[in-house]
């Protein structure tokens, strides 16, 4: 998977599923991803050989250390 990109409160992350991923299967893979790791879907483009790219995106945290406050 790439490397995610931030833009302001939002992290993208860019996935790409090659022709051979059935579209039940390229559900449950973004199922998995939003049910685990926060991420939800924002774009899909379907090529005409059957690539899909997908960019998923998710709030992004601020983590911060517990008693400090800024």
């Amino acid at each position: 998977m790439n490397d995610g990109v931030v833009e302001g409160d939002w992290e993208y992350r860019p996935l790409k599923l090659p022709p051979g991923v059935s579209r039940v299967t390229a559900a449950v893979q973004l199922a998995i991803q939003a049910e685990y790791s926060g991420w939800e879907l924002s774009r899909v483009r379907l090529y005409s050989d059957g690539t899909r790219k997908v960019v998923l995106r998710r709030k992004r945290t601020r983590a911060g250390v517990p008693g400090l406050m800024i």
